[in-house]
């Protein structure tokens, strides 16, 4: 796994928790924890057994040692490599990478299960300084190997089935070759990224872990005050919106330099590789082109007025209002019975699902629950939201969750582990260097696990009220997965396009946000002045520029995919679960052709969308009926 631009030897700074932070309206917790049954932990042991292990210490010394030793070996020697040397050297290379992974990705999931914890924070720093160091030994192989002229290395590739096997890596990593700075300039970006953009993504999270709400004479954590807002009770919403705003904006000074001072290094760095657009860089990690998340962006835009605005206008009668306010956005319907979903039947209900999809699939799944691969009670100090994390192929991946048992958060387990069959599969099959998959890929595999357990949850349910509440949650999860990230992804290119000007005030990007928000959900809402601090606690943002438009990419990408799925005849899983296997080794285009779909044709993203607006169209002939009814 490489470094942000694709250059570097090591993982700091890689994306290396898929799905991370995946933004869901929180449960209520009426009922306790006693209604939720006993809910998971895990069991970090199948890494290390200890901060302190000896076994943990081994491996960095390994990994050391190692480094030291193929800098000796091929140093500068690179290019006179035969195919099968060369193959030699970055099969040694990708077990380095193994052992870094592996010490890295215990040290986040510690870290991440209570960043509040000094000791978590300041293990969680020397692991990554330790990896900087020893990485910054392995930079010279991926440096010499995009220096050896196309006409040589093709010549190697073809005389060695060795080398062929890491094609697709090689290939990605030429991808960046336009990019790359001379050897000391990327020694030096690799080195400084620890006391750089690593050392900031750490203080923003630390402060918002930190972070309590005042609520009624309660001090909450962020995933309690947001679940708050899909309160039955409109004062309680109202009261926790304006907590949740509050407090963001007393932090607002902090949160709003980390994002100054990030996205200049970001375009110092870019200037220097030679990147058009800030988003330009992550574009080519994801492997898509830059037209085609124009088109994408382009698409969802235009189809605002016919989805969300929409959409909102409908729930804003079901609500007997003229108009919406802010914290009514995840407010449930009427109808909708608030009921808790035990942990026993959350995960039942998704694997039921994925066992009607593929035995297999369901199989791999059911392991995250055995086996103690989940971590889902909420607690102060851990990581909001969720996230599915790869590891290494070695291992397993591991999935947060902060479970609180509303129907939606059944969604999000469905959409991690979805998440976490892929990452699982891809490890299996790929080994270190090519496991990892593009953003859109990736969350195209956890929107899938998604849309199975709609589907069958919905094919189940006879009951007119409760079809309208199970279609119009759908929709609200569809609009925040496809609307609400592309606003955030229209802020957030605003906001990298004003800052070439200079520092931009944190009150004027409070003004973006609202413009973007405004756009994308209509003029059916109002907005209090505190909502204008809302932007801060989005971490994608701070931790992967231009991730958000992945989840857009991955939704409608998985519409197409589900009408196909629907149509086919035997043998489709087989399909989905090879597509899953590749890993990082197959582009865009070659994952999709099996499935007649490409993500470059002009009506691609309409088609996609013209699937929420059937749910919609489903939505108002339920109204109309509810209304000659009455």
């Amino acid at each position: 796994m490489n470094d942000r631009n694709g250059l570097g030897a090591g993982l700091i700074g890689a994306n290396i928790a898929r799905g991370q932070e995946k933004e869901t309206a929180m449960a209520d917790t009426a009922g306790g924890a006693d209604a939720l049954g006993e809910l998971p932990e895990w069991n970090l042991a199948d890494l290390y057994p200890a901060p302190d292990s000896p076994e943990l210490e081994h491996d960095v010394w390994r990994a050391q040692q190692q480094a030291r030793q193929l800098r000796h070996d091929h140093e500068g020697r690179v290019a006179e490599l035969e195919g099968d040397t060369l193959a030699a050297a970055i099969e040694r290379y990708e077990a380095i990478e193994e052992l870094l992974g592996r010490v890295m990705s215990y040290a986040q999931l510690i870290y991440q299960g209570d960043m509040s914890d000094p000791q978590n924070g300041q293990f969680f720093q020397r692991m990554q300084e330790t990896a900087t160091t020893i990485s910054s030994e392995l930079i010279f192989l991926s440096l010499e190997i995009n220096a050896i002229p196309d006409d040589a290395l093709h010549a190697k590739v073809e005389a060695s089935a060795k080398l062929t096997h890491y094609w697709p890596w090689l290939r990605d990593l030429r991808a960046f070759r336009p990019h790359q700075l001379s050897d000391e300039l990327e020694r030096f970006i690799n080195d400084k990224q620890v006391a750089g953009s690593a050392a900031w993504a750490r203080l923003f999270d630390e402060t918002m872990a930190a972070l309590r709400f005042p609520f009624r004479g309660e001090e909450l954590t962020q995933a309690e005050i947001l679940d708050k807002l899909s309160s039955h009770d409109e004062r309680v919403r109202r009261d926790a919106a304006k907590a949740f705003g509050t407090k963001l904006g007393e932090n607002v000074p902090t949160i709003a330099h980390i994002h100054n001072t990030l996205i200049k290094d970001k375009a110092v760095e870019d200037s220097w590789r030679g990147f058009a657009r800030p988003i330009s860089s992550q574009n080519l990690a994801n492997q898509v082109e830059d037209e085609v998340v124009d088109a994408l962006v382009d698409s969802v835009r235009r189809s605002y007025p016919r989805i969300s605005h929409r959409y909102y206008r409908l729930k804003a009668k079901w609500l007997g209002k003229e108009t919406l306010t802010y914290w009514d956005r995840n407010a449930p319907l009427p109808e909708d019975i608030d009921r808790t979903v035990p942990w026993r039947e959350a995960r039942e209900t998704v694997l039921n699902a994925y066992h009607g999809f593929s035995p297999r699939m369901a199989e791999i799944g059911r392991e995250f629950f055995d086996r103690r691969w989940i971590d889902a009670p909420t607690r102060p100090g851990k990581a909001p939201g969720a996230f599915s994390h790869p590891t290494v192929p070695s291992a397993h991946p591991y999935v947060l969750l902060n479970y609180q048992g509303k129907p939606r958060d059944v969604m999000t387990l469905a959409h991690e582990l979805g998440h976490g069959v892929h990452q699982y599969l891809a490890g299996q099959h790929q080994g270190a260097l090519m496991a990892d998959t593009p953003l859109t890929l990736a969350e195209t595999a956890s929107v899938f696990g998604e849309m199975l357990t709609f589907q069958r949850m919905l094919a189940q349910e006879t009951d007119p009220t409760r079809r309208k509440v199970m279609l119009a949650g759908k929709v609200e999860d569809m609009i925040n997965t496809v609307i609400r990230q592309i606003a955030f992804h229209t802020f957030e290119a605003r906001l990298h396009e004003e800052r070439k000007h200079g520092e931009v005030l944190a009150s004027r990007i409070g003004e973006i946000w609202l413009e973007t928000q405004r756009e994308a959900l209509g003029e059916g809402f109002t907005f209090d002045e505190e909502y204008r601090h809302y932007r801060a606690y989005v971490p994608h943002f701070v931790h992967v520029p231009f991730y958000v438009y992945a989840y857009a990419f991955g939704d409608c990408l998985v519409n197409s995919l589900y009408a196909v799925y629907e149509q086919a005849e035997a043998g489709f899983a087989e399909k989905y679960l090879d597509m899953l296997a590749a890993g990082g080794t197959r582009r865009h285009r070659e994952m999709l052709a099996p499935f007649g779909l490409d993500a470059s044709a002009p009506d691609f993203w309409d088609k996609g969308l013209g699937v929420i607006e059937r749910f919609i169209d489903e939505l108002e002939a339920i109204d109309a009926s509810e209304e000659r009814a009455a």
